[in-house]
């Protein structure tokens, strides 16, 4: 039985979305952010499309999203932290693991010893995220003291930005050079760092310089479903991969004076055509939409009326008074000026594109199509 609200992901799209940011950053390689079950679209099936559209390297947040991938044949990074529990498999599964102190490497080069094998590592720098990494001013010392252990294998640096979607963010460039300014040190020590990278996808979009020299490679995840943060340029020609789709449960006609909904905060001011759809909150539908937001049928906006609920959402059907019971709904997603997007949710909720994306919940389908 099919489920009542699909999410639909077009991996030509996907496809399409790598292939020109890899275009635009070239030489630079293209790090694929698949973190959180690739923000709950299926990390299966994400992962294994860009991997046969070129991909070949992958990054996520923690031991288990990277052992999810070890059928790839690519390489595999943690970007976030590594716990002392966690040092064995990832060493046995081959996964490339952050170091940002010494307790952590020491770990690693002991238990690397202990598998008679070495173990690969990139050092995290805290350039200004203030959550992970080692501070700039100690960067180049703790690499040596790194890269002195006999069973660790240092292959990169890289750092993260937190405001790369504001566009000219005086914070951001001061990042930006002070992690070239460690980069500058490490060569003047003779440290070859093969990997280099700083720019996640909003920096890619706002800051140019960081998918060049002495940069090597780029990271991206939400830019992929043709997504971008509100703030800041959308210097890419991508397309949204996502279609949230539903279907309608009734059609009434209803009398002036009714009310909507929890709450009651809707009342029809006259006689009207409503009908109730088969998704709410429960499906990622953010209560923000409450008489504000709309859905499409037949790609004509029908209005939302009242409060969202858990499993149902009601609406206006004035524009389509056609419409019967298991009509086709599209919640996100749609073609041309009426088109629903990931972006317009989030401006409505007051939150960023992350979290709409990460929201769908655990009975909607995921559906790839082409």
């Amino acid at each position: 039985m099919n489920s009542r609200v699909s999410l639909d992901i077009s991996l030509k799209i996907l496809r399409q979305n790598y292939i020109r940011i890899a275009e635009a950053v070239a030489p630079c390689t293209v790090i694929v952010v698949l973190k959180a079950n690739a923000y709950g679209l299926g990390v299966e099936g994400i992962a294994g499309e860009l991997a046969a559209a070129g991909a070949t390297r992958f990054a996520v947040a923690e031991l288990n999203e990277a052992l999810a991938l070890k059928s790839l044949d690519c390489s595999i990074q943690i970007l976030g932290s590594v716990l002392p529990g966690e040092i064995e498999a990832a060493i046995e599964a081959s996964i490339v693991l952050p170091v940002s102190d010494m307790d952590t490497a020491s770990r690693i080069n002991e238990e690397a010893a202990r598998q008679g094998r070495k173990a690969t590592c990139q050092v995290l720098v805290d350039t200004g995220m203030g959550r992970l990494g080692v501070l700039a001013d100690h960067t180049v010392d703790f690499l040596e003291q790194v890269m002195a252990l006999p069973h660790v294998i240092c292959e990169g640096i890289y750092s993260h930005f937190p405001m790369a979607y504001r566009s000219g963010s005086d914070y951001t460039q001061a990042q930006i050079q002070c992690f070239k300014e460690v980069l500058h040190a490490c060569e003047e020590r003779g440290i070859a760092l093969p990997w280099r990278h700083m720019a996640n996808s909003d920096a890619i979009n706002n800051f140019p310089e960081t998918y060049r020299p002495p940069f090597n490679a780029v990271r991206t995840g939400i830019n992929l479903h043709g997504s971008f943060d509100i703030e800041g340029q959308r210097c890419l020609d991508l397309r949204p991969v996502l279609t949230l789709r539903t279907k309608l449960a009734s059609v009434r006609r209803l009398p002036a004076g009714t009310y909507i909904g929890y709450g009651c905060t809707y009342r029809l001011s006259r006689d009207m055509l409503v009908g109730t759809i088969c998704a709410g909150y429960a499906d990622g539908l953010p209560l923000a939409l409450s008489n504000r937001g709309y859905v499409l049928i037949g790609n004509q906006p029908c209005p939302v009326l009242g409060r969202v609920s858990m499993d149902y959402t009601t609406i206006s059907l004035e524009q389509v008074p056609d419409a019967v019971t298991g009509d086709d709904v599209i919640c996100l997603g749609g073609e041309g000026s009426k088109a629903i997007s990931v972006e317009d949710w989030a401006q409505l909720k007051g939150t960023h594109p992350y979290e709409i994306i990460c929201s769908f919940g655990s009975r909607v389908e995921r559906r790839y199509v082409e």
